[in-house]
């Protein structure tokens, strides 16, 4: 049997991984406009739902970095266990289950998948929107748990 210390280091490190998780889907958030000539087809947009397009893609942004920023180095934090800890984990694991549901049933990406390093990219974020709930989903309910 694991003792009260190694589950709480493998739920940090669980934590931790999940930050760095968010680092990729930055990285490939960074990487759509370009891919889907995203200027292009907002071009004919009227100027202020250009503005507010590129608005809500920046807080997307800032809500990756500052959950990544989050899971990363107050891992320790959210694998306590406290009801604060677990509720920032399950609002995660909600966050991401959405956006899983999102990618899988809504977002039609084929015509934009051309290449081989597309096709591995997209299925990257996939794999990654499903390996974040399941890991807040895990902290949440076995946080600060023998």
């Amino acid at each position: 049997m694991f003792k009260k210390s190694e589950i709480a280091m493998n739920n940090i490190l669980l934590i931790q991984f999940a930050g760095l998780l968010h680092l990729g889907l930055i990285a490939a958030g960074a990487l759509m406009p370009r891919t889907v000539g995203l200027r292009k087809h907002i071009a004919t947009l009227p100027e202020f739902i250009r503005k507010l397009f590129w608005v809500y893609y920046a807080f997307i942004g800032l809500c990756l970095v500052s959950f990544g920023a989050l899971s990363f180095f107050m891992a320790e934090d959210l694998a306590t266990g406290e009801p604060l800890a677990r509720a920032v984990c399950a609002f995660l694991a909600v966050f991401w289950t959405v956006r899983l549901v999102t990618a899988v049933f809504v977002f039609d990406l084929r015509p934009y998948l051309t290449t081989t390093l597309r096709k591995v990219g997209y299925q990257a974020t996939n794999v990654a929107f499903g390996m974040l709930p399941l890991l807040y989903i895990y902290v949440a309910w076995k946080g600060g748990e023998a």
